[in-house]
């Protein structure tokens, strides 16, 4: 580990201690740092279960404005997440990604988090979804269901512009988490998430935990969707978390690292 630098800035001292506290969990206890990335996955299931359902019921007088209440109520996930101090893979990518850079953490136990943290993510969000599933809420899904076009209208896009997509979904997302850790008013940290995730979820980006859990609702709920099939799914998923890295660990993550090394920082 890099020792402290007298003039780190909050960015940096902020990761550090991030790091260190998901290195500790890791491993001191992968059990319970598998079951907080778990709750995360499950935390966006939660977001999209009342997002879809207020988005087919505002739809049906007011075509349209349904896509709005959606990506609003959605951005309480990451609230969810932020509040409760669970693990979220895409943000993980911007944490730990900065931390390689300043020396808190190898780049071998970054890769061993981030894949342990997307299996976590992965397997909460399919027991919520199947959980969420089995409601009433999720018993008359149809093709025009506001879920099942959304996901059909994900597996329609070619691997390149889910690349893009990704790209700028996680990019999204990270700005919310650095505006969240730096500001200082807790209703400034609200705006910023909702904010953030407003835009990406209302452009319709990529975001690999929040396909695990949309993806699943429709294929654990009554509606047989033909598309969901296993190959194009696993692809698109893959596509869309190499490129949830390159927003977040990359573009936000590394960039940021870079711009609030020693003696040159960006926020004091």
């Amino acid at each position: 580990m890099r020792e402290n630098i007298v003039n780190q800035s909050q960015f940096v001292k902020i990761i550090e201690s991030s790091v260190n506290k998901k290195v500790g969990l890791f491993e001191q206890s992968k059990a319970r740092y598998f079951v907080r990335s778990m709750y995360a996955g499950a935390m966006l299931v939660l977001a999209t279960a009342i997002g879809v359902y207020a988005a087919d019921y505002i739809n049906v007088g007011a075509p349209h404005i349904g896509k709005f209440v959606y990506s609003i109520l959605f951005a309480f996930g990451l609230l969810f997440i932020l509040f409760l101090h669970q693990e979220l893979v895409t943000s993980n990518m911007m944490y730990l990604t900065a931390g390689t850079y300043h020396k808190f953490i190898s780049p071998n136990k970054t890769v061993q988090i981030l894949l342990f943290c997307t299996l976590g993510n992965l397997v909460g969000a399919f027991v919520a979804a199947f959980i969420v599933a089995q409601t009433g809420a999720f018993s008359q899904l149809t093709a025009e269901s506001f879920i099942v076009t959304t996901v059909n209208g994900k597996l329609g896009k070619d691997l390149a512009l889910i690349f893009i997509e990704g790209i700028l979904a996680n990019t999204f997302v990270n700005i919310a988490i650095v505006g969240y850790l730096l500001a200082k008013e807790e209703i400034a940290k609200i705006v910023i998430v909702f904010g953030a995730i407003f835009m990406f979820v209302f452009l319709g980006y990529e975001h690999v935990v929040a396909n695990f859990g949309s993806f699943s609702l429709v294929a654990f709920s009554n509606y047989q969707a033909e598309a969901l099939q296993l190959v194009p799914v696993l692809l698109a998923w893959t596509v869309a978390w190499v490129a949830n890295f390159i927003g977040g660990g990359l573009v936000i993550g590394l960039v940021y690292a870079w711009l609030n090394d020693a003696g040159l920082a960006l926020h004091d």
